[in-house]
């Protein structure tokens, strides 16, 4: 059964293995369901105290202890998910936690125990209420958070911060949307309802919070996706030495041979917390050598779907025609490939310390890292994300993209309402688009096949 799937089986028993694969102290298996205490009864043989950590062995069928751990219980509501949650914290060695979870699987089949799917938990945490769409999604955003700025922001999130925001935005639409619509009940009134009501005052004062909540969501993505930024020029510019510059190690061979790098490689490293995940690529150039060429080829799609383009040029070579010529090329095709203008980069600058440099680019030098503290400043300018303020909370391009159609749709409002003869019943159906719109980001207006998808990519256990 998918995740997508088991959202229409909410009422069966689950269970899974809480922690990560792998050795560790401590493991845990977890189920949910509306009534456990057949689970209970069947590996602690005692009645448990509601969330009071009984310390005492887990039974196997004959009653013979699998391990000694910890066994809490947390009856409905006053749980994670809603339901009756029983939490059974062993050793952390993989075979004991699948003997507990088999255990638990046999013992529970009258009640119809099963495995859990991905986020299932989280999933029915959601529908009981505990958790809105946008907490929910932070969970698993606080699990695979790669720095300790995207690590708070998630916390800020899953809290309820991001949808405070969004609730108060929703609330604002809402009694605009109620003037509006009591207006369209009694035409008799014979007054100018945008004035008397201030709706264009209130209209601007929504869209106006509404930019700073999208500015913030728009910091939250880019703290959760991180930005992708691809390396690209001529063979033999630097292109693997500034990715192993940036990251502090040896992780793209470096040779003065042209086509050393054959394919793209990856890595994520940190600027003022923001994930930056950095693509060496293989030199651009005419190749005759099959593997090159798709290296070559794999290098354009990586820049056509990248957030910014360092194009790095051999400062030693500046005035070499041939280079020249060759970068030339280069910036036609970059030009083509990618709409936004490449951050032009000049590397080698320890071998030309007093060549002058075009309007806007940089220099550095990979060999003796001189310049890249600017290089990191510049690409969070780019990105527009020169420091990370403070109460940024986590989003999701979903998200931004919710945000982004309740402006549409309240600029459209909008210009209903500047109308000389304003047209109330389009502009209420254009307030009752955007609280949609809104809704979408907590789960209030969401489709099935949507929430399948969310809670599909969180891991098992959660």
């Amino acid at each position: 059964m998918n995740t997508a799937a088991s959202l229409t089986h909410l009422n069966d028993p689950i269970v899974a293995i809480a922690t990560a694969p792998g050795r560790g102290a401590v493991g845990i298996v977890r189920a949910s369901g509306r009534d456990l205490s057949t689970l209970i009864d069947a590996v602690c043989a005692r009645p448990l105290t509601p969330r009071f950590a009984h310390y005492g062995p887990i039974l196997d069928a004959q009653g013979q202890a699998l391990d000694q751990g910890l066994a809490i219980h947390f009856p409905a509501p006053n749980s994670y998910t809603g339901e009756d949650v029983l939490e059974l914290q062993a050793h952390g060695g993989p075979v004991v936690l699948q003997l507990i979870l088999a255990r638990l699987l046999e013992a529970g089949r009258g009640i119809g125990l099963r495995l859990a799917n991905p986020g299932e938990f989280t999933a029915r945490a959601f529908f009981n209420d505990k958790l809105d769409l946008a907490q929910a999604e932070a969970v698993a955003d606080l699990i695979d958070a790669s720095t300790e700025a995207a690590a708070r922001s998630a916390g800020r999130s899953l809290a309820g911060a991001f949808s405070k925001e969004i609730a108060g935005l929703a609330q604002r639409i809402v009694h605009l949307r109620m003037l509006v619509e009591a207006t369209l009940d009694f035409p008799e009134e014979e007054i100018d309802f945008l004035e008397r009501a201030g709706a264009r005052r209130q209209l601007a004062d929504i869209r106006a919070q509404l930019d700073a909540v999208m500015a913030r969501a728009r910091q939250g993505a880019l703290l959760r996706e991180g930005l992708r930024v691809v390396l690209a020029g001529a063979p033999n510019v630097g292109k693997s030495s500034l990715l192993n510059a940036l990251a502090g190690a040896e992780l793209a061979i470096v040779t003065p041979i042209a086509g050393t790098t054959r394919d793209r490689i990856t890595e994520t490293i940190q600027i003022h917390g923001v994930p930056v995940h950095v693509i060496d690529t293989a030199g651009l150039r005419d190749a005759s050598d099959e593997v090159e060429k798709l290296g070559i080829a794999r290098s354009w799609q990586a820049i056509a779907d990248a957030d910014a383009v360092l194009f790095l040029h051999d400062l030693s070579r500046a005035d070499d025609p041939r280079a020249r010529a060759d970068d030339a090329a280069i910036a036609d095709e970059l030009a083509r490939a990618h709409a936004a203008e490449p951050l032009h980069v000049f590397n080698k600058r320890d071998l030309a310390p007093d060549h002058a440099l075009p309007e806007g680019a940089l220099a550095l030098s990979a060999q003796t890292g001189a310049g890249l503290d600017a290089l990191r400043d510049a690409l969070l300018e780019r990105a527009g994300a020169t420091h990370v303020p403070d109460g940024v909370f986590i989003a999701r391009t979903r998200h931004v993209q919710a945000l982004a159609r309740t402006d549409e749709h309240l600029q459209l409002a909008q210009s209903h309402a500047d109308q000389r003869d304003a047209a109330l019943d389009l502009f209420a159906e254009e307030l009752r688009l955007a609280h949609g719109a809104l809704g979408e980001i907590t789960g209030q207006f969401t489709a099935d096949d949507l929430l399948g998808e969310i809670f599909g990519r969180f891991c098992i256990g959660k």
